[in-house]
């Protein structure tokens, strides 16, 4: 009966490439006829086929994308982005595809010292990456998930040979895209995270480390091309939902050179990074300056994307948090039409069995701007068309 977010975590123990991240979508249940009518239907001409196979003695889901023309010896941004606009897929694909090439060619002009707009993709421009990429921003948009997150990066060590000559592994361009997510270094000769999976993995999630409690739906795993006797070459993909009764902090920040007029912002932004509640009272500071003491309950798995947000859209120049626990009731969200109004409405259930209602105060403000009524007036209409008898 508990409201809970539904989450992706990355486990690229193994490494990760695009391909692995689809066998990995794949196996999670979107099924390879999925993949397949999605690729022919791209505005380019590739072939998908999808094999199961064993990695380490897991069973695996193997993605092959096979041009079927010559491939063109560069492509830059505009013309990567036209094919993601042409791409049959959702409004919410198609952004997280076109943020991740955006990325990518943000990372590469700073390493070759050019402006974006002359950035030219190699590898990643080939038909079989860009499948890859528009792949899996599909591919998570069909599993409706709400968070992505993942846990530390396998790299490999030695060199590889690109466009550009022999590189270090991971490539520079590799390394680059992961800055601020873990990452660990393992024996293995050669790549095993690649530059379409680093983009990827940091597109959509942030860095965001996954949490430490969660309630697993299934998993599944994406094999890579390699079939090594030491380690199982594959991507672990967790589809799961966040436990509301699992761990949070409590982060605090005074402020005292900030105009108020700027705190609505403040709160809807750090709201929308995850925040569960956000409140504020006024503190006497150093120097006899009256500052504004924000405090913020967030669930440990959004800490450091709410940290990111309040450090971006404040003054603050530090923040102190600590871990708390809570006892909540079990909860759900339902929607009712009262007098023809959609009113969303927080169900409580009090352990003697009481029911309590709360209705969403926006959608109390605007049936009550429709009707003339006042929003106090509104809500207790509701309340008491919801406590006349049993639960609808």
């Amino acid at each position: 009966m508990e409201d809970r977010s539904r989450c992706l975590i990355f486990d690229p123990f193994s490494g990760i490439s695009g391909d692995m991240i689809l066998g990995a979508l794949i196996d999670l249940g979107l099924g390879s006829e999925w993949l397949i009518e999605l690729v022919h239907e791209l505005p380019i001409p590739v072939r998908a086929s999808v094999t199961t196979v064993k990695r380490g003695g897991l069973l695996a889901q193997a993605v092959s994308l096979e041009p079927e023309e010559p491939q063109p010896a560069r492509r830059g941004l505009a013309e990567v982005l036209e094919i993601v606009e042409g791409a049959k897929i959702d409004q919410a694909a198609r952004t997280v595809a076109a943020a991740a090439f955006r990325r990518l060619a943000e990372v590469e002009a700073a390493l070759h010292g050019v402006p974006v707009d002359q950035v030219h993709f190699h590898e990643v421009g080939a038909d079989d990456a860009i499948a890859d990429i528009i792949g899996t921003a599909a591919g998570i948009a069909a599993l409706e998930v709400e968070f992505c997150f993942t846990r530390p990066v396998a790299i490999g060590r030695g060199w590889i040979d690109a466009q550009h000559g022999r590189l270090p592994v991971p490539a520079p361009a590799t390394l680059k895209l992961l800055e601020g997510i873990p990452l660990f270094e393992t024996d293995l000769e050669g790549e095993l995270t690649t530059p379409t999976g680093a983009v990827l993995l940091a597109t959509l999630t942030r860095g965001q480390r996954a949490p430490s409690s969660f309630v697993p739906i299934r998993s599944g795993f994406g094999a890579g091309s390699r079939d090594p006797s030491t380690h199982p070459n594959c991507t672990r993909l967790l589809l799961a939902e966040l436990d509301p009764r699992g761990a949070l902090s409590v982060l605090q920040a005074d402020i005292d050179d900030m105009s108020p007029e700027y705190l609505p912002s403040l709160l809807q932004a750090l709201q929308e990074a995850g925040a569960i509640d956000v409140w504020t009272h006024p503190v006497q500071m150093k120097k006899a300056r009256t500052g504004i003491r924000l405090e913020l309950l967030v669930p440990e798995a959004r800490r450091e994307e709410v940290s990111r947000t309040l450090f971006a859209a404040s003054t603050t120049l530090g923040l102190r948090f600590w871990r708390v626990e809570r006892e909540v009731l079990p909860r759900a969200t339902k929607t009712i039409v009262w007098r023809g109004f959609p009113i969303r409405v927080k169900t409580g259930y009090a352990p003697d069995g009481h029911v309590r209602y709360k209705p969403e105060y926006d959608d109390v403000v605007a049936a009550s701007q429709a009707t003339g009524l006042a929003p106090l007036q509104v809500r207790q209409a509701i309340e008491r068309e919801l406590g006349r008898g049993p639960e609808r």
